[in-house]
């Protein structure tokens, strides 16, 4: 798996990682025993970043991840946690003292010392502008409670404004062939501050997988159910905000376009990987054969699939199908 530098912090990162919303809650149940196996399954083939967050299960998913760590020393992995959700998103709660309690919670969950890595987790805008922010952030790289910190965002006006501060590490934000609105500004601006990019729902919340149909129904605690239209957070991180039926319409045509024995999740991921900028892509996996899968398009991202062919399709698909409803939201 080819590594990139992650930012400043002097830290590699595998192009494809892993995220593990799913193996805390949200997607339906995953067991402990077969999250340990997705965690295995994707450091075995060169994943050496998963991403969490503290609420992801109310801590599940970190503690899970934690405990697998501790059986492999000298893993090599790094492990970017996320926080800010353990409240209500008003700026009144983005405070030093919260901070360092929620800091305090993953480090216990993980069982670590210093976090490797922390976002805030989609924070309001006021909040990523202030610079009260980033001094309390400052101040618990100062105290080694964390190594470095990033911010984990919805929109583009959002990354842009966490990529101007000086000791931001790394922004993370919806990027995949239904959300190109990142490669207007996002992507060049991070390029040139020396600002790691994580794309998150890389696959559309699975819709990109190509196997969803009309007839496809999701158990009623997946957030493909309950938040299909924002009815519990931004309608962005479920189908990254694409009409499900407009959603299939466009996979059928990019399925269309790639060549035989070449995937659509695999040729997204390895497109989004090839984009200038993109330092790791992480997608989920509820198994271990979706974790194989994920970590094998980070080789189909380093050869050549006819992916600048593929990039002039997903770019037509999206200006026909999709950039009126969704460019101007996030």
């Amino acid at each position: 798996m080819n590594q990139r530098p992650l930012a400043r912090t002097g830290r590699n990162v595998s192009t494809i990682g892993l995220g593990t919303w799913q193996l805390g809650a949200d997607w339906g149940s995953v067991s402990e025993e077969d999250a340990t196996a997705v965690l295995a399954a994707s450091a075995d083939a060169g994943v050496t970043l998963f991403d969490t967050a503290d609420v992801y299960g109310d801590g599940r998913s970190e503690s899970i991840i934690g405990g697998f760590l501790a059986s492999r020393p000298g893993h090599g992995i790094t492990v970017a946690t996320k926080m800010g959700r353990r409240m209500a998103q008003e700026p009144e709660n983005y405070v030093p003292e919260n901070f360092r309690a929620w800091t305090d919670r993953s480090r216990n969950n993980l069982g670590v010392d210093t976090l490797d890595l922390v976002q805030l987790h989609c924070a309001p805008i006021t909040v990523i502008n202030s610079d009260e922010t980033y001094d309390a952030l400052d101040a618990l790289v100062t105290d080694g409670a964390i190594a470095a910190y990033g911010v984990s965002v919805e929109t583009t006006a959002q990354a842009l404004a966490a990529i101007s501060r000086p000791n931001v590490s790394n922004v993370q934000i919806i990027f995949n062939p239904f959300r190109l609105k990142p490669l207007d500004e996002v992507l060049p601006a991070a390029e040139a501050a020396g600002v790691a990019v994580f794309a998150r729902v890389p696959l559309a919340s699975g819709l990109l997988s190509g196997k969803y149909t009309a007839t496809t129904t999701f158990a009623e605690n997946d957030h493909r159910t309950y938040n299909r239209h924002g009815e519990a957070f931004d309608r962005g991180e479920t189908f990254s905000g694409v009409e499900f039926s407009v959603g299939l319409e466009a996979v059928a045509e990019l399925t269309r376009a790639l060549p035989d024995g070449v995937s659509l999740p695999a040729a997204t991921l390895a497109w989004i990987a090839s984009r200038t900028g993109v330092t790791s892509v992480i997608p989920g996996a509820r198994n271990v054969s979706q974790a194989r899968a994920n970590a094998d398009a980070g080789a189909l991202a380093e050869g050549d699939f006819g992916v600048d062919s593929f990039d002039s399709v997903i770019r037509n698909v999206y200006d026909r199908l999709l950039r009126d409803a969704i460019h101007p939201q996030w």
